[in-house]
């Protein structure tokens, strides 16, 4: 008897670490890439197939996908203090985001389907100018500068 419930008690005790580990890669996994500093007009994110309404202080998050409507903008600070300013009629597809504070190893990869989209890099690209890659429809820029405006006119957003 003694052994079964030392055993009861055994498992027990790996399900509750268990739960604990997945809980802890959960909350990794869902970790913000960056926060909404500035939000004029027309803004919301598409993530999850869902779409979120943008304020100053909301999350962002690797994946997400940021639009804005006429005469609107956001600003955007990523983790290593890259400054990402959207302009109107825009859409940006944050693709990958990992930043390590200690390191400053990480990557970015962006996307500006349609619009504009002013940057000040931030640590990562100043450390690892390599890992930082902002993406057209029709171009994938590498940074070499520190801060720079991609702007996407037509139909961009065709080509997804």
């Amino acid at each position: 008897m003694r052994s079964e419930a030392f055993r009861t008690a055994l498992f027990r005790s790996a399900l509750m670490v268990a739960s604990g580990l997945l809980t802890a890669a959960s909350a990794i996994a869902s970790d913000h890439i960056g926060v909404v500093k500035t939000s004029k007009g027309a803004v919301h994110i598409e993530r999850a197939g869902q779409n979120v309404d943008v304020n100053v202080g909301s999350e962002v998050f690797s994946s997400d996908r940021v639009v804005t409507g006429p005469e609107s903008s956001v600003g955007i600070t990523l983790r290593d203090d890259t400054l990402l300013t959207e302009g109107a009629n825009s859409v940006l597809e944050l693709n990958r985001f990992a930043f390590n504070t200690t390191t400053y190893d990480g990557t970015l990869d962006a996307t500006i389907r349609h619009g504009s989209l002013a940057v000040v890099d931030g640590k990562l690209a100043k450390a690892n100018p390599d890992s930082v890659h902002y993406s057209t429809p029709t171009t994938t820029l590498g940074v070499r500068g520190t801060e720079f405006i991609i702007e996407v006119g037509g139909d961009g957003e065709g080509a997804r």
